[in-house]
């Protein structure tokens, strides 16, 4: 049974969520309550406390909620009761005496439709066929329930020809009135709901006969009147409303117009049939509009005017119309009726008041001649403030325009003539534009906008993708205007046209709905924009589509406004919209008939800032003029002008705002430019510079002057504890230098390629000789060093594109960042290097003392001051505990606030740079979404107790424009989390944090949030990231293990994983967690969970090995005298189970195209040195009499088995015999990993994936450390001795040979770095005795010929006079094998190719075409080989190594190592590097003098070198270098494993250039 029909207390869950979806809160909370089993009683009894605790509730839609139920529940009594006393009612109506007609009146009807219910009003049901049938009732049943209140609208205005004018059906219109005054007119409702069924006959009489009746009794009361067809006029029918508007199907209007036309001729007398038709209107037909239907209704209005000219003297007796069913025609009452207006009701004059009635008649004219006069002296309006209401509706209630607010605009076409009035759109901050004009592009407002702004335009289903990602949104969507073409563009020349009204509601209106949702949703907070409807020429439907999305996503019109010069295109619109909103609502939300040239100027005036150009310095020492839309190209910078802030208009800026920038600055945030303006134009109190912006100012000019080092790209580090003024002094230094150079803050958010191109850009800029540029200085924080390392490295290569030697760099970045220790940085790099910490000097003591009085005595707060207090008192520790323990004194420790304070001082604690978006707050305190920002910001800060409100802190996210909360001071959130911890552990904080849900489904800065509670459990602590130290789990879970226990830690996580997602990386931390903490099934339980999730993730697989290796380890070193042969097959099978995870994990990073995980082959290796440390200790496998593991190795090498284990180990066998391949596999692929790359720094993958508890700092002594491991177990003297030359032989030279140093490329090659040159030559020597004296006639293994041709050409570099070298010419015989070979040989055996077939002076006199076939074969498959290697991983990542130059000379002595230029360097480890990456490394004379120059030539950026006598095109170590066009080029060449590599390209014919 329907709702609308039952008590509320006999309401069931279904009936109580129908009637919850009528109210207009939003779904979730309807789903929410229908899960709860609320009923028709419990909704009776529901509280606010119970939609907030337990439903989540915000305020505001609470209020809605409980007005609409108590609203329910009265109108439900006053139903109940009025059904009582009905009966009496009736009774009391059916007892009334028949007044008396005019004489001879035929009798009327008593049954009434009409209001009135008196006898003798000609119903609807009256004039119904007389056929004794009952009549139809409507077949549309009642919607709204006579217990809901609906909304009440305005009529038509009387005489009104308005076609936009729109009625909105289940809205009501005032109760029927009577007479006024005679001029505003008295209103009728007839229901007309049986009118589709009627035949045109029975609705031409039935309306006629309706109108008539009103139209005499109107006309002989002389007022002016309107009956109303379509709307409710009987309340018997509980299910309506009096004045419910539901329309009527009209099929031909000609049919109501024909029927006045003819029943007039005929029911009035002849002499006063013109009068009658002067006086009633012709129909008007009022649209009425409904969302849930498409079927079109209307309200037939007819206006009675009875004008004093036209009535004066006369009385209008009519005949009404009957339809009759027998004879099927229209018939007249047999005697005219005299009608009157008595209340709200059209009656017939009694016949015993006839005689008055006429006699009255000529005071009647009087009143109307009055009237009419007296209506024609309407005072003039007062017209409306629309400048003022602009302003306020604009500025969403400020006096003043600040960028705190952004705009989203929606148009339409724009006329030529307002193009010149638009300019105020130029400064607004404009997020997104709606744009319905299909020309906008050519001639429209697109078309001026796009002269000013640099934008990004889009059709909405690609804006629709661009927006709706997994991640945040880009940071282009904030900094660009996007530009939504929303029904197609006539210029485009794809497939994108405009479409009418019924074709773009079926095709596009989905895309705008999911666009606005998504906005509403998950983009732009709410109170955060406000939607403009700047409305230019006649409104279509569309647009009236995108403010009713609009409406319904922002819960109302608190942030919309609409423009409108014509109030023609606004009644349009309103007419149309008023379907979701009242006409009211949207006109006190909108400014209408104010010129748009006022509305430009109006809104000029507001700006906080004149819009006068920005400037740069130029290297002619004179300015430049920014476009704003020149500087929005560069949107990845934020570039500080010369004239920043001059343009502020200061006469716009109260006392309050000034004081604002200066409190914030105080309270903790970042200082601002216009705070420095301010300071600096003495607005505001001066800003203490500390010591250390003078010491970073010295720097900064140090680098300038050059100081002997031309680097293009030179860096000024700031490294500062936090809280102390290093962003300040970073944004000084900025400030004043902003005259002298051209400055810009990076936005990390951009990648650094973009933020490179910018930079150049800037740079570039109007400049006529950028050879002459002065340096552009780029502040960078709070960046991670991959970031900047990619940065570095692309303006180090864009620089050397350029060719330009200046004594000046051209960047200098100025790095600021957080450092638990800045002092220890500061002292490993002190040349550009500034530490700032909370310690402060004499000098600044006495500074900031006399600056916290100058404070305390200007602001009465203290909270404005406290960490400015903090900062005074040098962050000290008892301070801190003192200050928080005062402030905390008589906190209620139960309260939702402090409980709040808890879970942001647990983040702020343990997650850097962590905060709760003010939207998350607002949700945990149950607070509802207010009308001004103003007031929202007072109203969540109102309901904060006073401690809270000083040790929180409002920021705005620079990235999402997110405002965001957090504590004062990470120190601060420290102490807060110990002093208000109560009872409560640290693991059952983080635990509640977990089970609160409306933090977790709140919608705006939900990634970040979720981000933020990742890093709680997940993100370890590195020295390399400013940390303290370097720890195996996060800081919060080793605290947890430290303070509490590993269960407790274990706990929480297992709390995480459940909570969040079953996220398989949780799992992988409670894996390590349990390993570390020797709970071995546990962690290979979780190592299975997580391998469950994710069973081809080489980083889970690896920790899958890791417990095997840790749980192996573990039984190892418990192990005792009184093991049973059980367990060491157990502790053998944990070793192989480990290698075998190892192993798959190897597998699993092969097939991951975009990183290069290695740690299988390491875990392997270790894992497998281990088992052979363990087996060795085995009493089965007794030592030799040299000490030697013969037994051991005999076991591992041969099929020899030791009767012992024959049948115990009977299953391992196999497994322990393919030992030494799997370890000599990945150490030959760890050893080519190392000769690929450069490894003077670990690159690191996230946290949650890195599983290696040691990070290998130098991985090529670890691989020599575990080489020789390896050789140990397999060296056997006595088994040489009794072999001859087999295989067992071959085996011991190698083992022998790894045993050395050798084996390996990597091993070998890291003879060069060796200090003791001596020592490492006479190792190699004695290396290369090991192999056999004619190595031509003794076939090599190719491994071994790889290995000992290398040791040959290493031993060359160290002791070139060896006897033990062999001539290039018989290295060359040897290495063919790799040329004329079928098969695939290692990257090496090609590495060689390229070293000893580069054509030699002494040998290769003549071209030799095999040469060089075998050069060009050996560096293609090096190419091919190294982009399988590196997959889809940036180059960037994984920087190739030059193992080799080409040097003077001929033979092996040409051959030059890099160790050797290494060595010729004077300086530092790090000034060293940065002279290889800066390039300088070629200006020191005796390496130029070692190193010989070749040519060759470029075309189309590609670089070519003649061989033997064929091109060769070879890789530039910088791309950028290489000449665009075609050019002779020298540069010095070097060798890698992607072989051939250019350094130091120039051109030829350049005079500067010096062959050598």
């Amino acid at each position: 049974m329907d709702y609308k029909t039952l008590p509320v207390r006999e309401w069931v869950e279904n009936h109580v969520k129908c009637w919850l979806e009528s109210t207009g809160i939003k779904k979730e909370y309807v789903d929410k309550l229908h899960a709860e089993e609320v009923t028709g009683p419990a909704l009776m009894e529901l509280d606010e406390s119970f939609l907030i605790k337990d439903i989540g509730m915000k305020k505001g839609q609470i209020q809605i909620l409980i007005h609409k139920r108590n609203e329910l529940l009265r109108l439900q009594d006053n139903a109940e009761q009025a059904e009582d006393s009905s009966s009496k009612t009736r009774d009391r109506r059916d007892a009334q005496t028949a007044p008396a007609r005019a004489s001879n009146a035929p009798a009327q009807g008593t049954a009434s439709e009409g209001s009135s219910g008196a006898v003798g009003t000609t119903s609807s049901e009256s004039t119904a066929p007389a056929s004794g049938k009952k009549p139809k009732s409507s077949k549309k049943s009642p919607l709204p329930s006579a217990a809901e209140v609906l909304e009440v609208r305005n009529y038509r205005p009387f005489r009104s020809q308005d076609t936009n004018f729109r009625y909105v059906k289940d809205t009501v219109l005032p109760p029927e009135s009577g007479v006024s005054d005679l001029i505003i007119p008295c209103h009728e409702y007839k229901s007309c709901d049986t009118a589709a069924e009627l035949n045109k006959q029975q609705l031409q009489s039935k309306f006629a006969s309706e109108v008539i009746r009103f139209a005499s009794a109107c006309m002989n009361i002389r007022t002016n009147g309107t009956i109303h067809f379509g709307v409710m006029d009987s309340v018997e029918n509980k299910g309506w409303k009096h004045g419910q508007i539901v329309g009527i199907k009209v099929k031909k209007r000609e049919d109501f117009v024909d029927a006045l036309d003819y029943n007039i001729e005929k029911c009035f007398c002849n002499n006063l049939q013109e009068i009658a038709r002067k006086c009633i209107h012709p129909p008007v037909f009022v649209e009425v509009i409904s969302k849930d239907s498409q079927e079109q209704r209307f309200v037939v209005e007819v206006d009675i005017e009875p004008t004093f000219s036209l009535v004066k003297n006369n009385c209008f007796e009519v005949y009404l119309p009957k339809y009759n069913e027998s004879s099927q025609k229209v018939i007249l009452t047999k005697e005219p009726a005299l009608y009157q207006r008595l209340g709200a009701k059209s009656e017939p004059v009694q016949r015993s008041k006839l005689t008055a009635f006429i006699q009255a008649m000529p005071d009647r004219d009087a009143q109307r001649e009055r009237a009419e006069l007296s209506s024609t002296q309407v005072p003039t309006e007062i017209p409306q403030d629309l400048g003022r209401k602009l302003s306020i509706l604009l500025n969403d209630g400020k006096s003043y325009m600040d960028d705190s607010l952004r705009y989203i605009l929606v148009t339409n076409r724009c006329e030529q003539d307002n193009l010149n009035h638009i300019d105020f759109l130029m400064h607004l901050n404009i997020f997104c534009v709606f744009d319905f004009d299909e020309h906008s592009n050519v001639s429209g407002l697109y078309s001026k906008y796009k002269e000013h702004h640099e934008t990004s335009s889009y059709f909405l289903q690609d804006f629709f993708k661009e927006i709706k990602t997994d991640n945040s949104p880009s940071q282009k969507l904030f900094d660009q205007t996007s530009w939504i073409f929303c029904n197609g563009r006539s210029d485009f020349l794809g497939d994108e046209k405009a479409c009418d009204e019924n074709t773009w509601i079926r095709t596009k209106k989905k895309y705008l709905k999911k666009v606005i949702t998504c906005i509403c949703e998950e983009i732009l907070p709410e109170g955060s924009f406000i939607v403009l409807f700047l409305l230019l020429s006649p409104v279509q439907k569309p647009l009236v589509d995108t403010f009713q999305e609009f409406y319904t996503e922002m819960n109302g019109m608190e942030y919309i406004i609409c423009i409108a010069e014509s109030r023609d295109n606004y009644r349009k619109w309103a007419n149309l919209a008023q379907e979701s909103c009242s006409i009211e609502t949207l006109e006190q939300r909108s400014v209408v008939g104010m010129k748009l040239s006022h509305v430009d100027a109006t809104i000029q005036s507001m700006l906080p800032s004149t819009a006068q150009p920005r400037h740069l310095p130029a290297s002619t020492g004179g300015l430049c003029t920014l476009p704003l839309r020149e500087e929005e190209k560069l949107c990845s910078l934020e570039i500080l002008c010369t004239d920043q802030c001059d343009d502020i208009k200061l006469n716009l800026w109260t006392e309050k705002q000034k004081q604002e920038i200066e409190q914030d600055f105080y309270r903790g945030r970042k200082i601002t430019w216009e705070n420095l303006w301010l300071a600096d134009n003495k607005h505001c109190g001066d800003i203490i510079e500390r010591s250390a912006c003078a010491e970073a100012s010295k720097l900064l000019d140090g680098i300038l002057r050059g100081g002997g080092h031309n680097y293009s790209v030179a860096k000024l580090k700031i490294f500062h504890h936090p809280g102390s003024g290093g962003s300040t002094i970073a944004r000084q230094v900025l400030w004043k230098n902003r005259k002298r150079f051209r400055c810009a803050v990076i936005k990390t958010s951009y990648p650094p390629l973009t933020v490179c191109n910018h930079v150049l850009a800037l740079r570039d800029y109007e400049e006529k000789e950028i050879i002459h540029c002065f340096p552009v200085l780029l502040l960078i924080e709070d960046y991670d060093d991959e970031y900047l390392e990619d940065l570095q490295s692309e303006l180090i290569e864009a620089a050397a594109a350029r060719k330009m030697n200046t004594s000046r760099p051209y960047f200098i970045l100025i790095c600021c960042r957080r450092f638990n220790d800045p002092e220890r940085h500061c002292k490993a790099s002190p040349l550009d290097t500034v530490a700032v910490t909370h310690k402060l000097t004499d000098l600044e003591k006495e500074q900031f003392n006399t600056k916290l009085e100058n404070l305390q005595q200007k602001y009465d707060k203290p909270e404005f001051i406290l960490t400015f207090v903090l900062m005074c008192k040098e962050f000290s520790k008892t301070y801190v505990s003192d200050m928080v323990e005062h402030i905390l004194q008589g906190i209620d420790l139960s309260s939702r606030d402090t409980c709040l304070m808890r879970y942001i001082a647990l983040l702020n604690c343990y997650v850097p740079n962590s905060y709760l978006s003010l939207s998350h707050c607002e949700a945990f305190l149950g607070l509802g979404a207010y009308t001004e920002s103003t007031a929202r910001a007072y109203d969540f800060k109102h309901h904060l107790s006073e401690q809270a409100r000083m040790i929180f802190i409002e920021l705005r996210e620079s990235t999402t424009y997110i405002s965001t909360i957090r504590i004062i001071h990470c120190l601060v959130a420290k102490e807060i989390l110990h002093q208000l911890s109560g009872n409560q552990s640290l693991s059952q904080i983080a635990t509640n944090l977990l089970q609160e849900k409306t933090l977790f489904e709140n919608r705006f800065g939900r990634e970040e949030f979720r981000r933020f509670i990742r890093h709680l459990f997940i993100r370890r602590d590195k020295r390399s990231r400013g940390d303290n130290t370097d720890t195996l789990f996060s800081p919060f879970i080793e605290q947890v293990c430290e303070t509490e226990d590993c269960e407790k830690a274990i706990a929480v996580l297992k709390a995480a994983y459940e909570l969040l997602g079953k996220d398989p990386f949780f799992a992988q931390q409670l894996a390590r967690l349990n390993y570390s903490n020797e709970k071995f099934e546990d962690a290979k339980y979780w190592a299975n969970v997580a391998k469950s999730h994710l069973p081809t993730d080489s980083f889970i697989l690896d920790t899958e090995g890791q417990v095997y290796r840790k749980w192996f380890s573990f039984t190892v070193d418990k192990m005792t005298e009184e093991d049973t042969p059980e367990r060491i097959t157990e502790k053998i099978l944990l070793a192989l189970e480990a290698m075998k995870c190892f192993r798959a994990a190897q597998q699993a990073a092969k097939e991951e195209r975009e990183s290069m995980n290695n740690a299988g082959y390491f875990g392997e290796v270790e894992v497998g040195c281990r088992l052979l440390r363990f087996l060795s200790t085995l009493p089965v496998f007794h030592r030799g009499p040299e000490r030697e593991h013969t037994e051991l190795v005999k076991y591992l090498t041969t099929d020899y088995i030791p009767e012992d284990i024959k049948r115990p180990w009977g299953r391992l066998h196999s497994r322990l015999k393919g030992l030494r391949q799997n370890l000599y596999n990945a150490l030959e692929w760890i050893s080519e990993e190392l000769s690929y790359f450069q490894t003077d720094k670990n690159q690191e993958k996230d946290d949650e994936n890195d599983d290696k508890e040691e990070q290998i700092h130098n991985p090529r002594k670890w691989l020599r450390k575990q080489a020789a491991v390896y050789a140990k177990f397999f060296i056997s003297a006595s088994l040489l001795d009794d072999s001859t030359n087999g295989p067992d032989t071959q085996l011991m030279r190698q083992m022998s040979i790894y045993g050395s140093g050798g084996g390996n490329v990597t091993n070998i090659l890291s003879f060069l770095t060796d200090k003791k040159e001596k020592r490492s030559a006479e190792k190699l020597e004695r290396i290369l005795s090991f192999y056999p004296e004619n190595p031509l006639r003794n076939r090599l293994e190719d491994n071994d010929l790889i290995n000992f041709i290398l040791c040959h050409i290493t031993l060359a570099c160290l002791a070139p006079g060896s006897a033990k070298l062999l001539p290039l010419p018989t290295l060359r015989e040897l290495s063919l094998r790799f040329f004329k070979g079928k098969r695939q040989f290692p990257a090496s055996a090609y590495f060689l190719l390229t070293l000893l077939y580069w054509p030699d002076e002494a040998l290769d006199k003549e071209p030799n075409p095999i040469n060089d076939e075998i050069l060009t074969s050996a560096l293609q498959t090096l190419k091919r080989l190294y982009d399988i290697k590196v997959k889809d991983v940036p180059t960037r990542k994984k920087r190739i190594y030059t193992h080799f130059f080409l040097g003077k000379g001929y033979g092996l002595s040409k051959i030059v190592d890099k160790t050797k230029i290494d060595k010729l360097m004077v300086g530092s480890l790090d000034e060293r590097r940065m002279k290889w990456l800066h390039g300088t490394v070629w200006n020191v004379p005796k390496i130029r003098d070692n190193l010989k120059r070749v040519s060759g030539w470029s075309k189309d950026r590609n670089l070519f070198i003649r061989g033997h006598g064929k091109e060769l095109q070879i890789l530039p170590l910088h791309r950028e270098s290489v000449p665009a066009g075609s050019e002779n080029v020298t540069f010095y060449l070097g060798f890698s494993f992607n072989g051939l590599v250019a350094f130091n390209i120039e051109v030829e014919n350049d005079p500067a250039i010096k062959r050598t």
